[in-house]
């Protein structure tokens, strides 16, 4: 909408607070997205002044929508690709589903193989990595799994059943069966889905105390589910003396396997105060993980494929638009293809709106995000150079054991940029870069020989001997003659080789 274009400056002129008006009338309609952008906006104190209160009562509004639907298949498997990561070191998984695996799945499936089977039915169940839903696929290879006595295949049919679809029609009783047969063979899946089913009472009479006991083997097997229902239990004190403690160890243990409902049953614990200490930043920040798993962000993998096909401007607008919502990948996503140039969609002040995702990205705890901010502040793209800026910046990365950060900071310290000069304290940096990361140790070595040099230069000026015009060649100009020694170096190097190989010729 026009909040979202007047933020992002797409199709009009960037204006923030009139995005903010139109984002308030938005949110007052009860448009999710609006909420969350505001939500955002008020949690980050852009365009208006950092307010947690405000920004909770936003995302608060957004992560019960989300709650609310969430089914038993839990919703799509987003792949949130960061597209720097990718292109940096290729080697890094994207999430989605490689084909050639997805073939060598069916074959193995088509063999009989349930393990294979089960795993192309939990991809058509849930959907995401690149795979649509399709609860009939899904069926078909649970079914066959099942067949085959796979406790997996039987506990996701008792899923299916259990809830229904277009495809399968719900039946309290079929669900039972196929959970019961699960769960007879000690599945964690099986027993969560039994406790289900006593626990609502859908298929027999409700029993909390059958409920709790197989919600315990499900959680003590460290089922999520098992763990968030037991937890509920604790929290409501049903079919068991009520413990807040209890309910936020095993809300915990869930939210750690990235079950969405336990991250919102602690942040609506945090938000009230109600069995944990009421902390609205906290509240904010598990809400604010739980909006971010609602169903726009299935438009990560439309961004992904625009990108991979190389329709960039179209990628673009959708990562812009999920940045605005607050997603940390977006907004690096976003600053990397205004930094490569490779949009058309941007064509004005291109560095100075990448340096703006950057700084999101960064206070977001993205440590490349916070070098980047560093690089723009040295080299003065999208901004006046400022070493000092550079440097702050670096600090923050590097305090996180980032290599390249600390190589910059240990740069910085050598030649005086923006930090004291001191050759001590760039030896002390460049040395913990070298253990921050092994891929460093090239460029280290390099600046460590370069150092040794500015030594001798400051052992013969302690020394009061007079070369000060050496001191200031050599100083000015010590790539070259590293090169040179270099070069000399390995010059003889192959010389020797030689010699040696015609002697023993």
């Amino acid at each position: 909408g026009l909040g979202f274009m007047y933020g992002s400056g797409i199709g009009l002129t960037s204006s923030q607070s009139k995005a903010l008006i139109y984002l308030t009338f938005s949110a007052l309609g009860g448009d999710a997205m609006g909420r969350m952008m505001l939500g955002y906006r008020y949690w980050a104190g852009i365009g208006v002044s950092k307010n947690c209160e405000t920004a909770l009562t936003y995302y608060k509004k957004v992560a019960e929508e989300v709650a609310s639907k969430v089914t038993l298949a839990g919703g799509p498997m987003v792949s949130r690709v960061r597209l720097i990561d990718e292109e940096e070191n290729p080697s890094t998984t994207s999430g989605r589903v490689d084909d050639d695996l997805i073939q060598y799945y069916q074959f193995l499936a088509d063999k009989g193989d349930a393990p294979a089977q089960v795993t192309l039915g939990q991809l058509y169940y849930q959907g995401g990595r690149g795979f649509e839903q399709n609860s009939r696929k899904a069926y078909e290879y649970f079914s066959k799994a099942a067949e085959a006595s796979n406790a997996n295949g039987q506990a996701y049919l008792g899923k299916m059943f259990a809830e229904g679809s277009e495809s399968i029609r719900q039946n309290n009783q079929t669900a039972l069966k196929y959970y019961k047969m699960a769960a007879d063979q000690g599945n964690p899946i099986g027993q969560a889905g039994l406790g289900l089913m006593y626990f609502y009472g859908k298929g027999v009479l409700v029993d909390h105390e059958k409920a709790l006991m197989h919600f315990k083997s499900s959680a003590d097997q460290g089922w999520p589910e098992g763990q968030l229902h037991l937890g509920n239990m604790y929290f409501h004190g049903h079919g068991v003396k009520r413990d807040y403690s209890k309910a936020v160890q095993l809300f915990n243990l869930a939210a750690q396997n990235g079950h969405l409902l336990a991250l919102y049953h602690l942040g609506r614990m945090h938000a009230t105060g109600v069995g944990a200490v009421r902390s609205c930043r906290t509240a904010v920040e598990l809400y604010k993980n739980v909006c971010e798993r609602g169903r726009w962000a299935t438009q990560f993998d439309s961004a992904y494929s625009q990108y991979k096909a190389g329709k960039t401007n179209s990628a673009l607008a959708i990562y812009m638009m999920l940045a605005e919502l607050g997603y940390e990948v977006a907004q690096s996503n976003v600053a990397h293809i205004l930094d490569q140039g490779l949009s058309t969609l941007v064509l004005n002040q291109t560095y100075a709106r990448a340096l703006l995702q950057w700084d999101r990205a960064a206070s977001q705890g993205y440590a490349i995000a916070r070098i980047k901010l560093g690089d723009y502040y040295y080299y003065g793209k999208g901004t006046e150079i400022d070493y000092e800026a550079a440097a702050g910046h670096y600090k923050i990365a590097s305090a996180d054991k980032n290599a390249q950060a600390t190589f910059n900071l240990g740069y910085m310290h050598e030649r005086g940029l923006g930090l004291k000069q001191d050759i001590h304290l760039a030896k002390r940096h460049y040395d913990q870069a070298a253990v921050n990361s092994p891929d460093a140790a090239v460029p280290v070595t390099m600046a460590l020989i370069k150092i040794g040099f500015l030594y001798a230069l400051e052992f013969i000026q302690n020394q009061n001997l007079r070369y000060s015009f050496v001191c200031v060649i050599v100083t000015e100009n010590w790539d070259v003659y590293l090169i040179l020694i270099l070069a000399f170096m390995l010059a003889f190097t192959v010389a020797f080789r030689r010699h040696h190989r015609v002697g023993d010729d």
